[in-house]
């Protein structure tokens, strides 16, 4: 994998020394995207450097869970409005989405809604009105996740009513039609709980204009008897990793200029059985520190500085991790997340999405990677 390591950085040579007018106007339309979390207390919308990316979400947003609308209290509809006033007024503007369900929502709620066309029309007209009343350029549905065969096939169904809707907005309104995004499973196919189910791929390429693969918990706190890097690139002994999931979308057809890769600003941290035993995969006994196992990005850098951690760089998985005492931390900082640009500009994929925003340190991965990304 070293190899593969020093074959990504030389892209970035490469394409830095490229003067193509036409590489160079493609640039703009790269997508560099970034989750907001609306609990967030550390970092604000108007805080956020948005020169360092071109679409900022919302996240999140449910319907009721009985009509499949959007009952947006005034509360929350002061800060949907100063979140998209704030974002298009910055210098420069970005994008803006609000994104649907999350990871805490459950899958339940989603498979009840595009069950039938009524309940899916709700649905899909109740999203429009809140995009249009409150400013946003687009929707995000992050369905996490299908859970059968017949909840990806009515998933089909729902995308495809949804553009159909979005663009007869658009027409009867003369507005800009509004984007459709969705957050999916890293892989385009894959078992959970031992059923085996497809996403809809010829839909999804189809009908949206963003699909942000998750790439990333691969490992964490489901698992404490071993460490693991939780978005590693490759992976030697399986293919839970973002290079196959990434292929697997690519493998089943899906535009690779609508395919945008996850990257994680935060850690999953485990406790280790044998300090003198610390690599990926060493034996373990629970969770590490940090909130049930978890910590940003620049709260492992905080970390890593008062508890004087070892720091390594793992060019077989691309990832880094850090140690100190028993304390084991797995996440991506600016040299993984380099490498992992330039693996999706080799394989010419639309963009990469962080989560979260607020997990960043001063701004040092998105940095990075805005600057690397280029065509």
């Amino acid at each position: 994998m070293k190899g593969l390591e020093a074959y990504f950085l030389c892209i970035f040579v490469i394409l830095s020394l490229t003067t193509n007018p036409a590489m160079a106007s493609s640039s703009s339309q790269a997508i560099k995207g970034a989750y907001w979390p609306s609990w967030s207390s550390n970092l604000s919308p108007s805080d956020i450097d948005t020169s360092l990316f071109t679409h900022i979400y919302y996240a999140f947003l449910t319907p009721n869970n009985v009509t499949f609308k959007f009952d947006i209290s005034n509360s929350v509809a002061t800060m949907l409005l100063s979140f998209t006033s704030t974002l298009h007024a910055k210098n420069p503007p970005v994008k803006t989405l609000f994104s649907i369900g999350g990871g805490g929502e459950g899958p339940l709620i989603f498979s009840r809604m595009v069950s039938t066309p009524s309940s899916r029309k709700n649905f899909i007209d109740s999203t429009i009105q809140v995009a249009r009343k409150f400013g946003f350029d687009g929707i995000d549905l992050d369905w996490e996740f299908p859970k059968t065969t017949t909840d990806m096939e009515h998933l089909g169904h729902l995308l495809k009513e949804w553009r159909a809707e979005v663009r007869k907005e658009a027409k009867a309104t003369a507005q800009s039609p509004l984007l459709l995004g969705a957050a999916v499973y890293f892989s385009s196919d894959f078992f959970l709980d031992d059923v085996y189910r497809a996403y809809p791929v010829a839909s999804l390429s189809e009908n949206l204009d963003l699909v942000n693969a998750m790439c990333y918990d691969y490992h964490g706190s489901w698992n404490t008897s071993v460490t693991g890097a939780q978005a590693a690139l490759f992976d030697p002994n399986s293919n839970i990793s973002t290079s196959y999931g990434l292929g697997s979308w690519i493998k089943a057809g899906l535009h690779r200029k609508k395919l945008i890769m996850g990257l994680p600003l935060y850690g999953r941290t485990w406790q280790l059985k044998d300090p003198r035993s610390h690599g990926i995969g060493a034996p373990a006994v629970g969770v590490g520190p940090g909130d049930l196992g978890t910590m940003t990005y620049s709260q492992v850098e905080n970390f890593n500085k008062e508890n004087n951690a070892t720091v390594v760089y793992d060019a077989d998985t691309v990832s880094v991790y850090s140690v100190a005492g028993t304390s084991w931390i797995g996440y991506d900082d600016a040299r993984s997340t380099s490498v992992k640009i330039g693996f999706a500009q080799s394989h010419h994929l639309g963009g990469y999405f962080f989560w979260a925003v607020n997990g960043d340190h001063e701004w040092k991965i998105s940095r990075q990677a805005s600057k690397l990304w280029m065509h």
